[in-house]
């Protein structure tokens, strides 16, 4: 973890102002922004409530729901998206048959009532087209992660998001941690977890299970350490 990741806040005041400007009337009134942090009053949102704020949010505001709190996830920064643009390279060389689609809206959890927004979601071509903001997982192969510099992603995208994803019965999560240097590779979902998760390196090689079955060369990965 960077030294200052604890101390950053989610989102800007002007961010959380213009959120609430945007928000539904019997919901503007229930948020609060305390510590840097975005909070609801009375009690936590339902997923409907939530579904209705994340569509009123400002461009620069990405909102999740996650064991049923509104979470704010952070705006990506160039490292982040060289990353992305690399595993997407890789995943159309070995799997043209695939795409590795960037901020996907995905069910995800027991019963489907998270809502994550996933740094990319590896699906046949096609899948998407004419879908909702929210996507049933169904015919996701993997879902990825690429962790940011907040507060929030030690508990966000290392323990939550792989609960999440396993029990949407997503096969793979890739979770690319900027902070550690390490691919975590999870795998074999079930009864709401994965059953298996191998950690490497940035500059190993590694492979993806099936149904991805896709071999990463991550030696670039070393150009974006920060």
């Amino acid at each position: 973890m960077t030294p200052d990741t604890e101390d950053r806040p989610q989102m800007s005041v002007e961010d959380f102002e213009e959120l609430v400007e945007r928000a539904p009337r019997d919901i503007r009134n229930r948020l609060e922004f305390l510590g840097g942090k975005l909070c609801v009053r009375h009690g936590p949102l339902d997923v409907e409530e939530f579904e209705e704020l994340a569509a009123s949010a400002p461009e620069t505001v990405r909102l999740e729901y996650v064991n049923g709190k509104v979470v704010v996830k952070a705006m990506p920064d160039g490292n982040h998206g060289e990353i992305f643009v690399w595993l997407q390279e890789q995943c159309m060389q070995h799997r043209p048959d695939l795409r590795l689609y960037p901020e996907s809206g995905v069910k995800a959890e027991a019963y489907r009532k998270g809502r994550a927004r996933t740094d990319g979601a590896l699906a046949p071509k096609g899948h998407f087209r004419g879908r909702t903001d929210w996507s049933a997982a169904d015919g996701i192969l993997m879902a990825v992660e690429i962790t940011s510099h907040d507060r929030d992603t030690d508990k966000r995208d290392r323990i939550d998001k792989p609960v999440g994803y396993a029990g949407a019965e997503i096969p793979v999560y890739l979770l690319i941690d900027r902070d550690n240097h390490t691919l975590v590779v999870f795998s074999e979902p079930k009864d709401g977890r994965y059953r298996q998760s191998d950690s490497y390196h940035w500059g190993a090689t590694v492979p993806l299970p099936a149904p991805v079955g896709v071999t990463l060369d991550t030696e670039e990965l070393k150009d974006y350490t920060d």
